[in-house]
């Protein structure tokens, strides 16, 4: 049961990312740099009362160590949901990889790859649960 209010918390979690992502994209359109779009969604999703962070240090534990090599998640929210911006011609592979690597190393469970610099915003967003 408690597996299944989770997944419905963080369903509806990804909704109002989602519409916060929407507000940005339709006041901006495509063409401007990631962190144009980063910065706005924080707004966005601060104003709306989520609590998210931006540029979160994700260490990498290896045997045992923890080291600081430079991984930053873009958007952090709510300790449930990692948000990678983008703002490029087209999501590819590199992309998917890296929003998975950033799960399996915080132990999320899910993801949004955004890329803004699409005509529609709907066709650059994905959604990956691992």
């Amino acid at each position: 049961m408690e597996g299944h209010r989770e997944e419905f918390f963080e369903t509806e979690l990804t909704k109002q990312i989602i519409g916060c992502a929407y507000k940005v994209h339709s006041r901006l359109g495509p063409g401007l740099l990631e962190s144009a779009y980063e910065e706005c969604l924080y707004y966005e999703l601060s104003k709306e009362g989520i609590r998210v962070g931006k540029q979160k240090p994700l260490p990498l534990v290896y045997e045992e160590i923890k080291l600081e090599v430079g991984y930053r998640v873009d958007l952090f929210v709510n300790n449930k949901v990692i948000i990678e911006v983008k703002s490029v011609e087209a999501l590819n592979d590199v992309h998917f990889a890296q929003l998975i690597t950033y799960l399996r190393l915080s132990g999320c469970k899910v993801g949004l790859l955004m890329n803004f610099n699409v005509k529609h915003l709907k066709n650059g967003i994905k959604r990956l649960v691992v």
